[in-house]
């Protein structure tokens, strides 16, 4: 059995992982694929303190090898079930079952989809949700990128460096991004902004060759000639396997305040997949570290009773 079971390994996970290893806690961290989660998909990484500049890569490299180093097994697998039982907990994975008295609850969020026809007919096909996965396959090409957040233009900024034209959809006049990147994104020539608009369908044969948009304003319609369409609209919880099991928001996350601390005794939830103001990789981290120190205080003063 051990002290700390760590479920996700973005960084929140590997944080969590670093603090409950010095603490002298046995650990175990299950990944379904790479360390990293969405900052390993992130090219370029420039407000993580000690790091003018970083990949999301080389990030979540150093992260894992130092919670590695410090102890920490790293179980590639994936969790199908969880049975929450107070210092006796059952983690159900695709390489055996985990048994652990606390666990870190550091699942992230994935990217929300369109809901648009054609979208799930293409994925893979030329829709995408990762500009940093998929883009160099569409060198050369014209593509568009669906959003307004800061994930959005980052992903326009960066293919528009291989790309031969980005149109950049979004349904509100103004975007939600940071005031910098709108500035970076004016002075890119080969970024035509597509604004009050959302995108209506998805078309193509084989691959796709086009999206259908429709100005909000006027209902206007056009059809843009894109080969690739990359969807950045934001993430949802990973919180499917816990619904009925644990306290969630109206939102989906799990309902944990600062102190990462759930209904459940001995769980604790950290990262993306907890409810807060800001969801930013240091913000990850200091989840990580506080849900550790947490599931440490619980053990004992549970083993003490």
């Amino acid at each position: 059995m051990y002290d700390v079971a760590i479920l996700g390994s973005g960084p929140a996970g590997m944080t969590a992982a670093i603090y409950a290893c010095r603490a002298g806690l046995s650990t175990v961290v299950v990944e379904r694929m790479m360390p990293g989660g969405q900052m390993g998909e992130t090219p370029e990484i420039d407000n993580y303190p000690g790091f003018e500049s970083v990949s999301g890569f080389e990030l979540s490299s150093k992260m894992s090898s130092q919670a590695k180093a410090l102890g920490a097994e790293i179980k590639t697998c994936t969790v199908n079930e969880i049975d929450f039982k107070d210092l006796s907990n059952t983690v159900r994975t695709s390489g055996g079952d985990i048994v652990a008295k606390t666990v870190i609850l550091a699942l992230g969020a994935s990217h929300r989809a369109l809901g648009v026809d054609g979208e799930e007919r293409y994925r893979g096909l030329g829709v995408s949700y990762c500009a940093t996965c998929d883009g160099n396959f569409f060198r050369g090409r014209d593509v568009c990128v669906v959003g307004g957040g800061n994930t959005a233009l980052e992903d326009a900024i960066y293919l528009a460096k291989i790309c031969t034209k980005v149109y950049l959809i979004h349904r509100r006049s103004s975007f939600r991004g940071f005031e910098t990147l709108a500035k970076q994104i004016a002075e890119t020539e080969n970024i035509e902004l597509i604004l009050d608009s959302v995108v209506e369908c998805i078309n193509g044969d084989e691959r796709v060759s086009s999206v259908t948009v429709k100005n909000v304003k006027t209902d206007e319609k056009t059809e843009l000639p894109v080969s690739g369409c990359f969807i950045a609209i934001g993430s949802v919880p990973n919180t499917e396997l816990l619904s009925g099991k644990i306290k969630l928001t109206a939102s989906g996350y799990i309902d944990a305040k600062e102190d990462t601390v759930t209904n459940l005794p001995g769980i604790f939830a950290a990262g993306d997949i907890r409810e807060k103001v800001s969801y930013q990789i240091v913000t990850a981290c200091a989840d990580g570290a506080v849900a550790a120190h947490m599931a440490g205080v619980y053990i004992a003063e549970t083993e003490r009773k």
